[in-house]
């Protein structure tokens, strides 16, 4: 084989471990659909008593948080395993809370969940 041959099949062969690692961190349908079940009672707004922070979690596993007047002052997406959240914001920040008697409990923070 040419060095060239070598070169091209030792890429190629990369590409393709590279995209079996993808397709393997992908969720498959089974583990979306319980996600989106564990996530159901908790889908709607959330906020603190005075209204400051408010949490919209979406169906599909998305949020959108607004602060004050900032609306949309961070968006990502989260993970509801059981009462607890995990948040994973579009920037790669990462934090938790956990959903004790119809409250969520975040970062300090106390939301209650809009009617």
């Amino acid at each position: 084989m040419e060095i060239k041959q070598l070169v091209r099949a030792g890429i190629l062969a990369a590409l393709a471990i590279l995209f079996i690692q993808c397709k393997s961190n992908q969720p498959n349908a089974m583990e979306t659909k319980q996600a989106m079940q564990e996530s159901k009672e908790y889908i709607g707004m959330w906020m603190t008593a005075d209204g400051y922070i408010r949490h919209n979690l979406l169906p599909g596993n998305r949020y959108d948080e607004a602060r004050g007047k900032r609306e949309s002052a961070y968006q990502g997406s989260y993970k509801v395993t059981g009462n607890h959240i995990d948040y994973k914001d579009d920037t790669g920040f990462t934090a938790d809370g956990e959903f004790r008697d119809g409250i969520l409990y975040h970062a300090g923070m106390v939301l209650y969940k809009q009617k």
